[in-house]
């Protein structure tokens, strides 16, 4: 049976972002056969009743800090997002509607202007840089997102994850064991190699 790692993500997610640069620096022969699963956290969230840190100060600030200390912890480079949180929603349609072979390109390219180089990639000018960047034609991305096919898709794998017990990004699937959080990646990539 052939091992895989689900990953569960939000572009909006700083703990996705931070767990995702952790993976490439450990996994640097991209040998580690990684699922990538996009979810709605505002979504899952809503499903699961939780309040995101996003709208308690007390969580907000702590969580900013947070972050900023995995980051230098780990050699990340990391901005706080001053537009934080943003609807990730034609993002995340987005990463269903990309070819294959570029998704990669465009998972690094989203995260990285949000969670590196500060950016609002909620905004259409962002949003167009970030396509153009990936070699993403901006006509078919824009139709195809729109379409009831991708928007019932990407509401199946947010309730899907919530079904099973998912409530947070990112969140990896390792034999159908969860571990949750960018602090469990280490977990999870040991019971992907045992």
């Amino acid at each position: 049976m052939t091992r895989i790692i689900d990953f569960y993500f939000d572009f909006i997610s700083p703990y996705s972002y931070l767990a995702y640069k952790k993976l490439k620096k450990l996994d640097k022969n991209n040998k580690t056969n990684v699922s990538y699963n996009p979810i709605l956290l505002g979504g899952l969230h809503k499903l699961g009743e939780i309040t995101p840190p996003a709208f308690n100060e007390r969580k907000m600030k702590n969580m900013k800090n947070d972050c900023e200390l995995i980051a230098l912890k780990n050699g990340i480079e990391f901005v706080w997002n001053i537009k934080f949180p943003i609807n990730s929603l034609y993002l995340m349609r987005g990463y269903l509607v990309v070819k294959k072979e570029i998704k990669p390109i465009f998972f690094d390219n989203c995260f990285d202007a949000y969670w590196k180089d500060n950016k609002d990639i909620s905004q259409k000018k962002n949003l167009l840089e970030i396509l153009d960047k990936s070699g993403i034609d901006k006509n078919d991305f824009f139709e195809l997102i729109e379409k009831q096919k991708i928007k019932d898709e990407l509401k199946k794998l947010t309730n899907l994850a919530f079904e099973k017990d998912i409530f947070g990004a990112p969140t990896f699937v390792v034999n159908n064991k969860i571990f949750w959080g960018q602090d469990r990646l280490e977990y999870a990539l040991d019971e992907y190699h045992s």
